[in-house]
């Protein structure tokens, strides 16, 4: 790959990673499905089970945060270059997850969410001149479980984000 070509996939990747955590926390089930190779995979999700494919992944993630308020940030990517049509790239990540009330999570039994951090493996495909993520694993360094006393937040008078903001 010649500068301009890897400079251009870089920054189409991490566009594509910002879209994976914006679609998530906004709830664009479809639109999160369009970033996924046909061949994409899952491992370490809560929401799907390892070696689940896309369809398994965006149908467990849109149920399991259906009530939920979460919060998604992906930091300081490492992304190389197998190929001009392949890549891998670590990213650091945390997340916030909230629930109305209590539910049994693998990941914190008896709370009401958690924080996490930890980061992604990722591998990403070039499908048709549009790069899709062909691989996603996530993995914890640390889970703080969000105690279950408390209020959960009124998100009903925040200004919500307009997905068609980029559309137009």
């Amino acid at each position: 790959m010649d500068v301009r070509d890897k400079l251009e996939a870089l920054e189409d990747n991490r566009s594509l990673k910002a879209r994976y955590c914006r679609y998530i926390d906004t709830k664009q089930w479809a639109r999160l499905r369009g970033l996924f190779s046909a061949g994409a995979r899952f491992e370490g999700f809560g929401s799907a089970p390892d070696g689940a494919d896309a369809d398994a992944f965006v149908a467990g993630v849109s149920a399991r945060l259906a009530e939920a308020v979460s919060v998604h940030h992906c930091h300081t990517p490492e992304i190389v270059f197998l190929s001009p049509d392949r890549a891998r790239a670590v990213w650091a990540m945390q997340d916030h997850l909230e629930w109305p009330q209590p539910i049994r999570l693998k990941e914190a039994p008896e709370a009401r969410g958690f924080v996490g951090w930890g980061h992604y493996e990722e591998a990403y495909l070039r499908e048709n001149g549009q790069w899709k993520m062909d691989f996603l694993r996530l993995t914890r360094l640390r889970i703080d479980p969000l105690p279950t006393g408390g209020t959960f937040p009124d998100t009903r008078a925040l200004r919500r984000a307009s997905p068609d903001w980029l559309d137009h």
